[in-house]
């Protein structure tokens, strides 16, 4: 059984280190098919958003709980030791690509520079995510300059960039999300006719912490579809 509601969930800090914008933070992104959530359990920031409305700062500090809906472009701003639990529907999904880093147009139309631009060596992390970061906010700013038909081209290539992999995607979202659903409609059904026997089948399940280079920060992620069953 997945997390609850074929979630997952990962521990973020945000990077430090400023851009050439003078911020400090994430790499800006947007999911195609799945909506994220911030619940902040320390430190303080902001979250940049941009969508069809045009660009947005929510102030973040410990408590502040926001989630943002496929399509919305994201940049998390560190102003001091910004941690964040991370919540993301479709569990899978985002670490099977649903997500697009703000490279500039040329970049985000090609995926085989988009491959190159994206994809971390397996030496010098630390700097390809730093060069990685850079060029994701500078399309960000081009994006948030270029008004809706920048936004919309912008759409288009990211959708022709994932495309090959929905098919793929369904049956990540058959077996989590779908098959959550089918579950709990399946106990309802036996619930009304007086059966609780799925009660006997009851168990604790568990997911250690992988230590990992996320696009906004250090994540401490967990295998919520493979877990331990104590």
């Amino acid at each position: 059984m997945t997390f609850p509601g074929g979630t997952s969930i990962s521990r973020l800090t945000v990077y430090t280190g400023a851009c050439a914008d003078g911020l400090e933070g994430g790499t800006p992104h947007v999911h195609i098919a799945s909506t994220e959530a911030y619940v902040v359990v320390g430190g303080r920031g902001a979250l940049q958003t941009l969508d069809a409305g045009g660009l947005k700062e929510t102030e973040l500090s410990a408590g502040s709980t926001v989630w943002f809906t496929p399509g919305t472009i994201h940049r998390a701003i560190n102003r001091g030791g910004l941690e964040v639990l991370v919540v993301m529907s479709n569990a899978g999904l985002p670490e099977a690509g649903d997500a697009v880093m703000t490279f500039p147009p040329e970049i985000v139309a090609d995926p085989e520079r988009y491959r190159e631009a994206a994809t971390l060596p397996a030496d010098g992390v630390e700097e390809a995510v730093a060069r990685r970061r850079e060029l994701a906010v500078e399309g960000f700013l081009r994006l948030a300059d270029g008004g809706t038909d920048a936004l919309r081209r912008f759409y288009d290539s990211a959708v022709a960039l994932v495309r090959p992999k929905v098919a793929g995607w369904r049956e990540i979202w058959e077996r989590t999300v779908a098959q959550e659903t089918r579950r709990t409609g399946e106990i309802l059904d036996a619930l009304a006719g007086g059966d609780g026997s799925h009660l006997l089948r009851s168990a604790l399940m568990e997911s250690p912490p992988q230590q990992r280079w996320g696009m906004c920060g250090h994540l401490r992620a967990h295998d919520v579809a493979n877990p331990i069953v104590h």
